[in-house]
């Protein structure tokens, strides 16, 4: 049985984002309401009728990795596996902890991905059947695979405990996170690199997201009455999870607590969500942190644009807060930096513990005019100094599958 009593706290942070490529980047540019999505480039548009999209610019895998110490081919792996390996780098060094770890046995690695390697694999086909090449580069297998970074960011830090990979689509982040924790509250492991990373932006998948009709042509405006769909981006988010007994024995500072973990199945339909599943994700979430829904003073929201999400996690959250739902402070900062797909609610989890440790929380940007059935304080265009205790992290996904988390105050 999973004890309840050990408390889990983070002491690492990392991020890759098109808005930042380091925490503190990142951090600044929500602070100031930056935008990174803009037209399409460096791979084929052909005939895309979707040419806008959030990616990383400027990012040299070999000058951000060049640390690395026991991993020898990242620089050779795909870009998922580089922007994962960023933010855990960043992270792990935040943490303060000795690597590789000294024992490898008692630490954990979950890194997911909702797509994997799908750049190498569009390049490889091209390769084969465009280009007529007869060999695709020898290292394509070990690139697409989705539990390649989270092999990666194992072997450079020496962990030996339970090291995979999930793939939840939009929720495989929150998912990672909230198994790390539980990994830790059953004494299996002390510390555990948990979160997700995507580069999934190619023209393969532009088409499959474009015959989907979910992508907006224009921009990314949650909770707007213009809304007309998401935009896809891409990056990585990445916490360092441990055991409070383990960070206080090393001295290490504590940046939040993990407090709560809820997850759900709508099982309905694979695209269009569910009040239910995600307002008892919420409820789950709450329950497991020891939290009444009004002690909640941020939601950072899934948020992602099209119609129907917005409008159902409205109607979610209305009906886990209820009155206090008014009074709540929620934003969608997939409105800066589009939609990471896997990777969101690793990125989401970093906004909600800075918010938490700057006591701010950042804004829905592009916000002019708000649904009329979107009828929250989603915190538009601007950021605002609020205290900030409590915050909760929502990302609901293709297929029905629903994670909330629930951060705290680090343990005095």
């Amino acid at each position: 049985m999973v004890s309840t009593s050990t408390r889990v706290v983070v002491t690492g942070l990392g991020v890759v984002t098109p808005i930042g490529t380091s925490v503190e980047e990142f951090w600044e540019a929500c602070r100031v309401g930056k935008t990174g999505i803009g037209s399409l480039s460096g791979f084929p548009l052909d005939d895309l009728k979707i040419t806008i999209g959030a990616q990383v610019w400027d990012f040299d895998p070999k000058k951000r990795l060049h640390g690395s110490r026991r991993d020898k081919i990242i620089t050779y792996a795909d870009r998922y596996s580089w922007f994962a390996a960023t933010a855990a780098a960043e992270a792990v060094k935040q943490s303060g902890l000795q690597v590789p770890f000294a024992d490898g046995y008692r630490a954990a690695c979950i890194i997911g991905s909702g797509a994997g390697g799908l750049v190498t694999l569009e390049n490889g086909y091209r390769d084969l059947f465009i280009h007529k090449k007869r060999a695709t580069h020898p290292l394509t297998l070990l690139r697409f695979i989705g539990s390649s970074a989270a092999a990666h960011v194992g072997i450079e830090y020496g962990v030996k405990g339970p090291t995979f990979a999930t793939c939840s689509a939009c929720s495989t982040a929150a998912h990672a996170i909230g198994l790390g924790r539980d990994l830790i509250r059953s004494g299996l492991v002390d510390v555990a690199i948990v979160g997700a990373s995507e580069s999934a932006i190619n023209y393969g998948t532009m088409k499959a997201w474009q015959a989907l009709h979910v992508l907006s042509p224009e921009g990314c405006f949650p909770f707007s009455a213009k809304r007309n769909g998401t935009v896809i981006g891409e990056g990585a988010g990445v916490l360092v999870l441990e055991s409070e007994s383990h960070a206080r024995q090393r001295g290490a500072k504590m940046l939040a607590e993990l407090m709560g973990f809820g997850m759900t199945s709508d099982s309905k339909d694979m695209v269009n969500p569910d009040i239910e599943g995600p307002s008892e994700a919420m409820r789950l979430a709450l329950t497991d942190a020891g939290l009444d829904a009004s002690d909640i003073d941020y939601l950072n929201a899934h948020g992602t644009g099209t119609v129907i999400n917005d409008r159902n996690e409205t109607n979610a959250i209305k009906r886990v807060f209820k009155n206090q739902a008014q009074h709540l402070a929620i934003s969608s900062t997939k409105s800066m930096y589009g939609h990471p797909l896997g990777a969101g609610g690793g990125i989401e989890a970093i906004v909600c513990i800075k918010s938490i440790g700057d006591h701010w929380v950042p804004p829905t940007v592009n916000l002019h005019e708000a649904d009329c059935e979107c009828d929250l304080d989603y915190v538009p265009n601007k950021g605002r100094d609020q205290r900030v205790t409590y915050a909760m992290s929502n990302s609901f996904a293709f297929g029905g599958f629903n994670t909330v988390l629930v951060f705290g105050p680090a343990p005095m």
